[in-house]
């Protein structure tokens, strides 16, 4: 496999050097951060996140205070005491993106919310406390309990909030391909995903760099 040396290197001669490459890296919230916030700031990004998945993100953003309006600020243990009626006058207010599925997907989720921190006492504590060396794990765990959280949505709701994680985007992908791994443009079978993970592994533990580091100058790179 390509040493990650050659890889930021490669990306500081695409981006202009190494100032510009470490302007471009994502914030990485220390576990403290992650454990203290809020639950609803969780079931908030979560909604975001699926409402800009296949949509202009721009629109989603300028909606997002009628979003928080709306919401009532995403408290899950709220959100789940929503009636059917009130979901559907949720789904003509114009305040907010009126997709049906996507709002009863908010309920979904702040059902998932509430599971995982009757376990762990918060969501957040959840979050803070799975290894990075085991993201798939983490991204198959979003996909099957959570609602619209598979591909790089939920890797996105991660990274947002600061979890230190990688994102498996087109471009990272393609460096990923580029250093000798054997895996599709669209991977997604557990081979190709244990794959990824291992060499991100193997450059974290060599480079010192933070997974989510590695996972923005991978994209840099190409």
């Amino acid at each position: 496999m390509e040493d990650f040396e050659i890889i930021y290197q490669r990306a500081c001669e695409r981006k202009g050097g190494e100032n510009e490459v470490a302007a471009l890296l994502p914030k990485v919230r220390s576990t403290r951060a992650l454990a203290n916030t809020t639950d609803d700031r969780y079931l908030s990004e979560m909604t975001r996140c699926v409402f800009q998945a296949g949509f202009v993100w721009r629109v989603v953003n300028q909606k997002w205070d009628d979003f928080e309006d709306v919401f009532f600020g995403f408290p899950p243990e709220k959100i789940v005491m929503l009636s059917p009626e009130q979901l559907e006058r949720f789904g003509q207010n114009k305040r907010i993106i009126r997709n049906m599925q996507k709002i009863v997907g908010v309920q979904h989720n702040a059902r998932f919310i509430l599971d995982v921190a009757r376990e762990y006492g918060s969501f957040g504590k959840f979050i803070a406390q799975w290894p990075s060396d085991n993201l798939i794990g983490l991204f198959a765990y979003l996909k099957k309990y959570g609602s619209r959280l598979g591909g790089m949505t939920g890797q996105r709701v991660l990274r947002n909030m600061g979890k230190d994680t990688f994102v498996i985007t087109p471009d990272v992908v393609r460096c990923l391909q580029g250093a000798g791994l054997d895996i599709k443009n669209n991977p997604g079978s557990q081979r190709e995903l244990k794959l990824i993970q291992e060499a991100f592994n193997v450059w974290h533990k060599k480079s010192g760099l933070a997974y989510g580091h590695i996972s923005r100058i991978c994209a840099c790179s190409v």
